[in-house]
């Protein structure tokens, strides 16, 4: 994280366990397809309503897609035309990544067993 005073976590709360994860119980107003899918929240600085469509994307991405980097495509494109140009998305199960991103508008999140990495940049 660098040390921008402007960015701020938002709605990220320690996991008992002991690992580095961050997590919310539930982000609010998770579409129904969602209740048997388990969302970790483990970085953020990006609004909560946001965090949410992020995630119902990503849901959606994950159902009609079964490659990583198409279902990262979808995401992109998709925040792209909701919020204008310039978004980044990464997908996988094995990662490491080092960002720079306009305030408010970072997310990184687990979906299942699935990383999802969304920012804009540029």
């Amino acid at each position: 994280m660098s040390e921008n005073p402007n960015r701020s976590l938002i709605g990220v709360k320690p996991m008992p366990s002991t690992d580095d994860r961050k997590t919310t119980a539930s982000p609010p107003s998770i579409s129904s397809t969602s209740t048997n899918r388990k969302v970790i929240i483990k970085s953020a600085d990006m609004k909560e309503e946001m965090q949410t469509e992020a995630v119902n994307i990503a849901i959606s991405a994950f159902e009609e897609l079964s490659v990583e980097k198409d279902a990262a495509e979808q995401i992109k494109k998709v925040f792209d035309k909701n919020h204008g140009p310039t978004w980044h998305c990464i997908v996988g199960k094995n990662f490491g990544s080092y960002v720079t991103h306009e305030t408010n508008h970072f997310v990184y999140f687990y979906l299942d067993s699935k990383a999802v990495l969304l920012f804009k940049s540029g």
